[in-house]
């Protein structure tokens, strides 16, 4: 299967001969090296402290994950378990998902796949692997603009590889991104602030990282105090205080809340693990990657 995608790789390095671009972000096809144009997005001049509450046509949407579809439908063992996973993974085989749930398949469920159904699955975990090395062969084409967007597309396949943004902060740093950098689920959210790094811990955005996760979250004017509220679990932290409260439960953080610029900036890991996500830190690309198992 790896042979396949090299074969892949190829015909897509071909077609980059001939065209000047491979995978090129619309609008975009120049493949000179340089990623400024690229990345930067319209700034939105208003600032607030932290974001609104979500719609009103929002609110009563169910979020639904790849554990929630496969799990609460078809049970999370025996054979229930492995045909919930067969259905899940045809709904995300292009997603981040797609990579854990075809491993999960071939390491649990080997004996009971057909030889084409583990090819499939091969393909599928390995789309990151092979989209990172048509990375490096743009890169050392000189299209760094175009190797920017395709490690981008490995981190999306499989968000848990913290070798994809090492390789994408080395790409950034060729174009004059430098910094901290931030990423939940893959994606690297709009914000006028960029994280910091204070006193030992890491501040993000908190409109960024809360609407990235889909959360509501409420600005309270005359308390200072912003308040979060993802999946049942809901989270009150004070500006500049180091009290906050987890479900009605007090806490203290290491850090308080500040105002950078007009917008809220918290301490990252308290915030994503108090809202049940997975937070790591890369330190070749100085990254904060956020995201949901």
């Amino acid at each position: 299967m790896r042979k396949s995608w090299m074969i892949l790789v190829s015909c897509l390095l071909a077609v980059s001969l001939m065209s000047g671009t491979v995978l090129a972000k619309p609008g975009n096809g120049n493949g000179n090296g340089n990623g400024n144009s690229a990345d930067k997005k319209e700034k939105n001049t208003e600032a607030k402290p932290v974001a609104q509450t979500v719609k009103e046509e929002d609110k009563g949407k169910v979020k639904e994950t790849v554990t929630s579809v496969t799990y609460a439908t078809y049970g999370g063992n025996g054979h229930n378990g492995y045909k919930g996973l067969l259905k899940a993974i045809e709904n995300v085989k292009d997603k981040p998902a797609g990579a854990v749930i075809a491993e999960l398949l071939l390491t649990r469920y080997n004996l009971q796949l057909t030889p084409e159904k583990k090819a499939e699955l091969e393909a599928i975990k390995e789309k990151d692997a092979a989209l990172s090395a048509l990375a490096d062969i743009l890169d050392k084409k000189g299209s760094v603009t175009d190797a920017v967007y395709v490690e981008k597309e490995a981190i999306k396949a499989n968000v848990k590889n913290l070798d994809s943004y090492k390789k994408l902060g080395k790409l950034y740093e060729k174009t004059g991104k430098n910094g901290v950098k931030l990423y939940v689920n893959g994606e690297e959210p709009a914000s006028e602030v960029a994280p910091i790094l204070k006193n030992g811990s890491t501040f993000v955005p908190f409109r960024a990282i809360s609407e990235a996760l889909e959360a509501e979250v409420i600005w309270n004017k005359e308390e200072r105090s912003v308040t979060v509220t993802r999946d049942g679990i809901t989270v009150k932290l004070f500006i500049d205080k180091k009290l906050a409260y987890v479900d009605g439960k007090q806490v203290t953080l290491q850090a308080p809340p500040a105002i950078i610029n007009g917008s809220t900036v918290v301490p990252v890991r308290f915030v994503s693990e108090a809202l049940k996500a997975t937070v790591k830190w890369e330190p070749v690309s100085r990254s904060v990657v956020i995201y949901e198992e």
